[in-house]
């Protein structure tokens, strides 16, 4: 496994984050352990989760099925590099949320963290993230809250997920004004081959604060990971946002140039995809989220793969890049 540090942290990350989002939804308990082990044992420390995966009436399961992982020995905590995070409504599915049990004011942070805290069976986090803005709440209270927590020694950093660029540099400015927290240092959002329009704004604000970029769906769900190859040999097929995709004829004929320039060159669409982020400038690692040993064994394969000028000069002209801004929408 390659490392790199977090953005301008001095904490030392794996090249590839392991994304627990299907640990209780779509993997068990057991199978769940055996993937954290194998990742483990491959090098992967960075393990990133959030209090709402488990989804549903299940909320919280997937930090859970964490926290019984640490329990079975303290190697697994110490090793790894622990990531959730936080907004979203705890509270029952379908009800609507109790005044201050969701979103970033400080009652609700202090109160998830703590919650968090429980389900993980750890005394501290390393990486507490914002799954969201919070247009309402005001920085400096988000910062104050903050301070108290890594004063407490329940955090020890701080991440954004999903910030446009403007809130990114708009939570730093206010965290260097404040003093005391090393503000925001991770941003985790949506970027990959087929998705590019983070290379505007929101890495660019990143790399100037100095955040490491976390980009999460590198596949684009399933899009890039060789989607039309399965559908033709029979087996999984598309389903959610990428069938959606390839019902227009003029993104599935972009998907199908895709897979024909990698079956060309005999690599695998997933791990060049994979491969793809691990060149991009401010990235620090793709999350991976393997439902599966065989898919973990694969992202890992992707770590080694050295993709030619000639690949990606191929992939950046059938996936072109919006460009940064403000020359992508203006002179």
């Amino acid at each position: 496994m390659k490392y790199t540090q977090l953005g301008r942290t001095g904490l030392k990350v794996s090249r590839l984050v392991l994304g627990t989002m299907n640990f209780g939804p779509q993997t068990n308990e057991p199978d769940s352990h055996a993937i954290m082990d194998a990742a483990l044992d491959a090098g992967i420390n960075y393990f990133d989760t959030a209090n709402v995966y488990g989804w549903g009436e299940n909320k919280g399961r997937t930090e859970e099925i964490i926290g019984n992982w640490f329990a079975k020995s303290p190697d697994h905590r110490d090793k790894t590099v622990l990531a959730t995070k936080m907004y979203g409504n705890m509270g029952p599915e379908g009800v609507p949320a109790w005044p201050n049990h969701d979103k970033l004011s400080a009652l609700n942070i202090r109160r998830a963290v703590d919650s968090s805290l429980k389900r993980l069976q750890t005394d501290y986090i390393d990486i507490y993230q914002f799954h969201h803005v919070d247009r309402a709440t005001p920085f400096e209270e988000i910062w104050q809250a903050i301070d108290t927590l890594i004063q407490q020694g329940k955090i020890l950093y701080v991440g954004s997920s999903n910030f446009p660029g403007y809130k990114i540099a708009q939570a730093s400015e206010i965290a260097a004004r404040r003093g005391g927290t090393i503000g925001l240092v991770s941003e985790q959002c949506l970027y990959n081959l087929a998705e590019r329009r983070a290379e505007m704004e929101v890495i660019p604000a990143a790399q100037e604060y100095g955040l490491g970029v976390i980009p999460w769906s590198p596949l684009q769900g399933g899009l890039l990971g060789g989607v039309i190859k399965k559908e033709v040999s029979g087996g999984r097929r598309a389903s959610g946002r990428a069938a959606d995709t390839l019902a227009n004829p003029t993104s599935r004929a972009q998907i199908q140039a895709y897979e024909d320039l990698l079956d060309k060159h005999g690599i695998e669409p997933g791990e060049a995809a994979l491969a793809w982020l691990l060149t991009r400038p401010g990235v620090t690692g793709p999350i991976v989220g393997p439902r599966t040993a065989e898919q973990l064994e694969s992202a890992l394969r992707a770590v080694e793969l050295e993709l030619s000028e000639e690949i990606l000069t191929s992939l950046d002209e059938i996936f072109p890049g919006p460009g940064p801004s403000p020359e992508a929408f203006a002179w």
